[in-house]
C-alpha cells in the first residue's frame, strides 16, 4: 500500500482526524523515515500545500478546486514546460508565455527532494527566467516516481534523463510561507505559495 494513502487516506476514509498525525509528525526524525515520508513532512514544515492523488481524474478535480478557490477561473496561467501544456490540454483556462500577463504558474519539476522538503527545477521547467521574476502563485505537478533523498541524486538524476544536452538554470525552491522572507536563512531565495499535485505512479 502507498505511504500516501496511510497518510492521507482514501475518499472513503476522509473523515480520518489529520490533528493527531500532525502532532506526531513533529516529533519524527525525517532523515530516518522512507523517502517519500521524509518528503511530505519536510514540504509540510516549509509550508507548501500538498495534494496526493492516485489517478488522474483526481489530479484534474482537485486542479479545478485550486483555480476556484482562489478565483483564478479567468485569470492567466504561465506554462513554459511543452510536455505539460500538452497534457492539459484540455483543462479550461487561459495560459500566456509572458510572465507579466500571468497570475500564477503552471509547471512541473525535476525531482522532489526529501532531504528538505525542496523542489528541483531547470529550464525544462522555467526556461531562463528567475524564481524571483516569476508569479507569486505556483501550481506543480509530479509523481511519486520523481522522489530523492538529496538534491546530489537529483542532479545525477537530470544527468542521466538528458542524453544530448543538461538543462541550465537549476534551483531549487523550498520557502512557501510569507514570512520566511523576513527570515535571514532565507536570504536570496523567493518564496511562492505553492501547491502540490503528486500523482501516485509506482
Amino acid at each position: 500500500m502507498s505511504v500516501f494513502r496511510k497518510i492521507f487516506g482514501s475518499k472513503t476514509d476522509a473523515s480520518k482526524d489529520k490533528t493527531d498525525e500532525k502532532n506526531q509528525d513533529q516529533f519524527l526524525d525525517s532523515s530516518s523515515l522512507p523517502v517519500d515520508e521524509a518528503f511530505t513532512i519536510n514540504f509540510n514544515k516549509n509550508g507548501g500545500k500538498f495534494l496526493y492523488c492516485e489517478n488522474n481524474d483526481e489530479v484534474q478535480s482537485f486542479l479545478e478546486n485550486i483555480i476556484e478557490e482562489n478565483n483564478w477561473d479567468k485569470k492567466k496561467a504561465l506554462i513554459l514546460n511543452k510536455h505539460l501544456k500538452e497534457k492539459f490540454k484540455s483543462f479550461k483556462f487561459g495560459s500566456t508565455q509572458k510572465t507579466k500577463d500571468a497570475d500564477f504558474l503552471f509547471t512541473s519539476c525535476e525531482s522532489l527532494i526529501a532531504k528538505d522538503g525542496s523542489l528541483l527545477i531547470s529550464s525544462n521547467q522555467i526556461a531562463e527566467k528567475k524564481l524571483v521574476d516569476l508569479p507569486e502563485n505556483f501550481i506543480v505537478f509530479a509523481t511519486t516516481s520523481q522522489f530523492v533523498n538529496t538534491i546530489s541524486e537529483g542532479l545525477q538524476g537530470i544527468k542521466a534523463q538528458s542524453k544530448t544536452k543538461i538543462p541550465s538554470n537549476i534551483t531549487t525552491i523550498k520557502h512557501f510561507k510569507a514570512n520566511d522572507t523576513n527570515d535571514f536563512l532565507s536570504y536570496g531565495s523567493s518564496t511562492k505559495n505553492l501547491y502540490l499535485l503528486l500523482l501516485e505512479d509506482l
